[in-house]
């Protein structure tokens, strides 16, 4: 005897592969709102949503791959948003068609830069060869990041050969993102005494190159003295890339001053990486990456249930009246059979 409910989850499964495979071909084409859907199902939270979001990643996987991908960092008041928007004008000038991400792990808060600053990429919201994505409105690093790595992917597989991620959070922000581009950039400002004191040299080691921005007018010959600064600085750290010295420069965003050389430094940058072979070896790193940071996301994911966050809770409370110790709290976690 034929049993219905069988059929019926038989047809449902078939009606959300036969979902996955047009999804997946109308992101190939390059179509933008279905684009947007991928990247809102693996934005997806719900357990239920992963295996779809899983099935078109992979699907996916063998058209990705074919873009350069520019990870941009700066300090507060570097103006950002005025340089993306010029470089991106460049780039797509030059025939390229761009994606421009974010990485925002406390824009719960902030609103994120490039959705507040967004009025300041007016060119670059309003082209069609242009895709603006901001991070998810809240969530750990870790998980932005991974929603990141995997909206890359799409948008190489929609056929933007350009992706821009910019990190708009502190600290840890900087390492994740260069670990998930080929070139990783500075954006900085003049006024370098504070500057370069306040500077981390762990994220000076991370970069391909610094621009120093906003070098125009009276400010012109203090950006040139903190560009000699920033290169004084670099001779003495180790090159985050094999083979590549990083080097300081200034720019103009606001009148476009400058631009085109920093598109010449990331092009020769791509050549000569592609020529050694380190442009494969990087992107093998991003790869394992990665996998390695999607096992630490399932890990915690399925280590901490509902009532494991409530025993966290409640051993927390003891550890801090101090009347646990943390490594007797994490024992008594680890022990729990919730």
């Amino acid at each position: 005897m034929n049993n219905p409910n069988k059929k019926r989850v038989f047809k449902k499964k078939a009606q959300e592969k036969i979902h996955i495979q047009d999804l997946a071909k109308k992101i190939t084409s390059g179509d933008r709102g279905y684009l947007s859907k991928g990247i809102t199902l693996i934005e997806s939270s719900a357990i239920h949503h992963r295996k779809n979001a899983n099935e078109l990643v992979q699907k996916l996987l063998p058209h990705s791959g074919n873009s350069i991908r520019v990870g941009i960092t700066g300090v507060p008041g570097a103006g950002k948003s005025t340089w993306i928007e010029a470089f991106g004008k460049t780039a797509v000038n030059k025939g390229k068609k761009i994606a421009v991400l974010a990485v925002d792990p406390s824009s719960s808060l902030s609103g994120g830069s490039i959705l507040g600053d967004k009025t300041r990429m007016e060119f670059l919201a309003h082209h069609p060869d242009v895709f603006i994505r901001p991070s998810p409105s809240s969530g750990t690093l870790g998980g932005v990041a991974r929603m990141t790595r995997e909206t890359i992917l799409l948008c190489e597989a929609a056929g933007y050969d350009l992706i821009l991620v910019e990190t708009v959070g502190v600290g840890q922000s900087e390492g994740i993102v260069r670990g998930m581009t080929d070139f990783f950039l500075l954006l900085s400002l003049t006024g370098a005494g504070d500057e370069l004191q306040g500077m981390k040299k762990g994220i000076m080691e991370l970069v391909d190159a610094i621009v120093i921005n906003k070098a125009d007018g009276s400010n012109k010959d203090q950006a040139i003295q903190t560009m000699h600064d920033y290169n004084q600085i670099l001779r003495f750290l180790s090159p985050a890339t094999k083979g590549w010295n990083p080097r300081a420069h200034t720019c103009s965003a606001l009148y476009n001053e400058g631009i085109a050389a920093i598109w010449d430094i990331i092009n020769q940058f791509i050549d000569e990486t592609k020529e050694s072979g380190e442009f494969a070896q990087r992107r093998s790193r991003q790869a394992v990456d990665w996998m390695s940071q999607l096992v630490q996301i399932r890990l915690n994911e399925t280590f901490f249930n509902p009532e494991k966050n409530k025993l966290m809770k409640k051993l927390e409370g003891k550890v801090r009246q101090n009347e646990l110790s943390p490594s007797e709290a994490v024992d008594i976690l680890f022990n729990s059979k919730e």
